[in-house]
């Protein structure tokens, strides 16, 4: 059974350790390359190579999981965060530099999301899906709090200080992880649950199977590459459109207020909204998003509203993330599955960093803006297809929606 504990526990330490390590780039990259003299692709590619790791790492990972439960391997996940972070702060050389990003990357696919949707999914089989979405609700502000933190430790002891102060912080998820149940869900002695039947997946066959994986590739894979690229020049991309440094960092705090939000609402009032649905409202944000941030150089209003709706979309999808596989697929075998889905994504995104540097240094701000916005519309249609499929043959079929 998954306690309120659990979820609290799993909510602090999403909100740190996406903190300390996936947004580490955006607030560090800059500081780092001044200060060594290497050019921004060197300093980018970094953390290009930690997704290319977790993107290797992933399968192995999400078998952990379901063999060892989330307490064990999130607990390596924040020594190795800690590793990483005092890694890159004693680099003096690109190749230290890049086997600390390395560390890194094995550490984030050992204590973020993905892994902490699959330890929910052990622990509480297909009743897992409310809880997967309060976990997000402290993750969601990492770049609200994190990036300003990382700001400010920057100026005021220097960026290698502060990086040793972020793997401290990985020490003290330690705890948490640690805490969390050891056991597995068994459908038989959920009693509370008794008047919910059990959730059949939605894909059974092995081509309806191979079809829904391959929708939840396609979806999940493009938005990692957004969400990796914004995340990481989501603030040089305002400053080019015309906004000043320091404005450009806290409008771009706004996108953590969006995903929380959003997911607060999810939280309130989507209890019984199908994960199809979800994943479509979502996606719908993501394009119209993109699309007002091409006159954030004209209107402050359009870059506030840019970031928030981007933040509200993506929170939303990172929710889908987790909850659409427990409607697709068997819970069982969750975490070995899922982290076989999310090879591409990852792989995809380690690219982002360095795509997104080439179009903006080439063709500005602007084009990337649109070209994003491409990428999202493709999310939207891709999820309109999976309702198609999926989202009907459940209504037919009158399943509960855990």
């Amino acid at each position: 059974m998954i306690t309120r504990r659990t979820v609290i526990s799993l909510g602090i330490s999403q909100l740190v350790c996406w903190g300390i390590s996936y947004y580490l780039i955006a607030a560090f990259g800059a500081r780092i390359a001044e200060d060594l003299g290497w050019t921004d692709a060197i300093v980018y590619g970094g953390f290009s190579a930690s997704l290319v790791i977790m993107a290797i790492t992933s399968p192995l990972t999400g078998r952990l999981i379901d063999r060892y439960g989330g307490s064990i391997v999130m607990s390596i996940g924040s020594i190795l965060l800690a590793l990483g972070c005092a890694g890159i702060a004693s680099s003096h050389s690109i190749a230290a530099y890049y086997f600390s990003w390395m560390v890194l990357g094995f550490a984030m696919r050992l204590s973020l999301y993905d892994a902490a949707f699959a330890a929910l999914a052990r622990i509480g089989g297909v009743h897992a899906k409310r809880p997967i979405s309060q976990i997000t609700l402290l993750g969601g502000l990492a770049s609200t709090i994190f990036w300003p933190i990382g700001f400010f430790l920057i100026e005021t002891f220097g960026w290698r200080p502060a990086l040793i102060i972020y793997a401290t912080l990985a020490l003290l998820t330690l705890p948490l992880h640690l805490s969390l149940p050891k056991g597995r869900f068994n459908e038989g002695s959920h009693t509370a649950d008794a008047a919910m039947p059990p959730l059949s997946p939605a894909a059974t066959t092995a081509r309806e199977k191979w079809i829904a994986g391959s929708l939840y590739v396609l979806i999940f894979t493009l938005l990692n590459f957004l969400n990796s690229g914004m995340s990481t020049h989501m603030i040089t991309i305002l400053a080019g459109l015309g906004l000043t440094a320091a404005l450009s960092v806290w409008i771009s705090t706004l996108r953590g207020i969006g995903q929380s939000l959003a997911r607060v609402c999810e939280v309130l009032f989507g209890a019984r909204l199908h994960p199809v649905s979800l994943t479509i409202l979502a996606s719908a944000l993501l394009p119209i998003g993109f699309i007002t941030g091409l006159f954030s150089g004209e209107f402050l209003t359009a870059a506030l509203l840019f970031a928030f709706l981007f933040g509200a979309g993506n929170g939303l999808m990172t929710i889908t993330r987790g909850t659409l596989p427990l409607i697709l697929f068997d819970h069982v075998t969750y975490g070995t599955y899922v982290g076989k889905l999310l090879v591409p994504g990852f792989l995809l995104s380690a690219i982002a960093p360095i795509a997104y540097t080439y179009v903006i240094n080439r063709f500005g701000e602007q084009t990337a803006l649109i070209g994003s916005a491409g990428l999202a519309f493709i999310i939207f249609a891709l999820s309109l297809v999976l309702k198609s499929r999926y989202y009907t043959d459940a209504s037919k079929k009158k399943q509960p929606i855990p």
